[in-house]
């Protein structure tokens, strides 16, 4: 949130209060920009900086205009906003009233052909505190915007922290659609008891989650043109010194649009098998979806996009023989009728979209294990692929192991593929979905 002494000092003067001839005013806004003034004080009140200027372009300031003149009371070379002005902002900034105007307009001002996977903030986010009782208090949608953290607060001292990824996808009648969000409850739940946090009940989270996607409802992209990417965060906010749990914590969620996480788009990945970095170890925190988790591969990253690789796969820690998973994603490996996947065992994470495409899998007849994975078996199949909210179901191409680069089938008549089909069709509400893993919002 802006602070007033982040304003060009020729914005401010301090003058008395027209209402209180003892009370000084510390600021006023000077009266020759109407809708500049606005726009200001909308960012002082918490809205982003496009989401400000469409509520005075659209909505304030013809409120005002329309009004009486006493809307606005003029005190020396300042403007004092009366009751009508403040009526009107507190109106706009009401995410109820807001909605009516959003749903007017169908979609936000998006090149949505050319959507990537990248932050695109929407026009508001969910918050909700919890104390050390582990009670969170009742949760409301705000305008997207920073928030305000201890230096001593727990998540940035000690990491204690966990998020959640999930998506809203729109229908061909305009309807919108979350994807299992229930296992996102069910799976935050799991990790917060492993990092010592409070969690919201999945009541709480799934209706948090059902309105930070309603109150962007026009962000959600065009039907086959992307989703809207959710992320609920978890984390110690509270002050802590000592190495202990935080006193506070607060549920976020946030969104952007999104489309393809790689930037190959649908194209095969290429992988390249790490043997240096580990991703998690035994005992650890791999099983959850910690913060802590993620900034530790980002070295490894870096180095296989350098040499022109999609994404990184790791093996086991102890003998660096088994299959592991990818950086931000699970893997599948795929010969005959038999698809095996890495079990989860506490090193790698129980995903969401992991275990659909199981279901699905075994569904249509295939052979599906969850056990260890020899590197040796990946280098033997004839298609690999990875899962996950972000990837959804993506085909690997190659993978290099120890300078040996490993060919795999794709294309259209691949397992991959039809799997991929069947499970963003449920999505999307295309095919019936006879799970009931899909969830309409409207």
């Amino acid at each position: 949130m802006l602070s007033p002494y982040f304003l060009p000092p020729s914005r401010l003067t301090s003058v008395k209060s027209p209402h209180c001839a003892s009370a000084e005013a510390p600021f006023r806004w000077r009266s020759w920009s109407l809708e500049r003034d606005l726009l200001l004080l909308l960012l002082l009140l918490g809205s982003s900086p496009q989401a400000a200027r469409e509520l005075v372009k659209a909505k304030i300031v013809p409120s005002l205009r329309n009004g009486s003149r006493s809307s606005l009371s003029k005190c020396g070379g300042c403007w004092g906003y009366t009751s009508q002005a403040a009526s009107s902002l507190l109106q706009a900034c009401d995410p109820s009233a807001y909605s009516t105007r959003k749903e007017e307009d169908e979609y936000a001002d998006v090149d949505w052909d050319n959507l990537g996977f990248g932050l695109m903030p929407t026009d508001y986010m969910y918050q909700m505190k919890c104390t050390q009782n582990g009670t969170f208090e009742q949760g409301q949608v705000r305008p997207y915007g920073n928030i305000e953290l201890s230096p001593s607060a727990g998540v940035l001292n000690y990491g204690q922290g966990l998020f959640e990824g999930l998506k809203a996808y729109r229908k061909e009648n305009g309807g919108v659609l979350l994807f299992r969000p229930d296992q996102n409850a069910i799976r935050m739940k799991v990790g917060a008891d492993r990092m010592c946090m409070p969690a919201p009940t999945v009541e709480q989270f799934v209706d948090a989650v059902r309105e930070t996607a309603l109150a962007n409802k026009r962000w959600v992209p065009p039907p086959g043109k992307g989703s809207l990417y959710i992320r609920p965060l978890l984390m110690g906010s509270g002050p802590i010194l000592g190495l202990a749990p935080a006193p506070e914590f607060t549920f976020l969620i946030y969104s952007s649009p999104v489309r393809n996480y790689f930037k190959e788009g649908t194209a095969p990945l290429s992988l390249y098998i790490e043997e240096e970095f580990d991703r998690a170890s035994r005992g650890g925190t791999g099983g959850v979806k910690t913060i802590t988790n993620y900034a530790p591969v980002l070295k490894a990253l870096a180095r296989a996009k350098s040499r022109g690789f999609s994404d990184v796969l790791y093996l086991d820690s102890v003998d660096k023989k088994n299959l592991e998973e990818v950086s931000s994603c699970n893997i599948f490996v795929l010969k005959g009728n038999v698809i095996s996947t890495p079990a989860t065992n506490g090193t790698i994470l129980s995903g969401i979209t992991r275990k659909s495409i199981i279901e699905i899998s075994r569904d249509l007849g295939y052979q599906v294990e969850e056990r260890a994975v020899p590197v040796e078996e990946l280098m033997e199949a004839e298609e690999v692929f990875c899962t996950g909210t972000a990837v959804v179901v993506a085909s690997v191409g190659s993978v290099t192991y120890k300078d040996k680069r490993i060919e795999f089938r794709t294309g259209a008549e691949t397992a991959c593929k039809r799997l991929y089909d069947i499970l963003v069709g449920i999505q999307m509400g295309h095919i019936e979905d006879k799970y009931g893993w899909v969830v309409e919002i409207n």
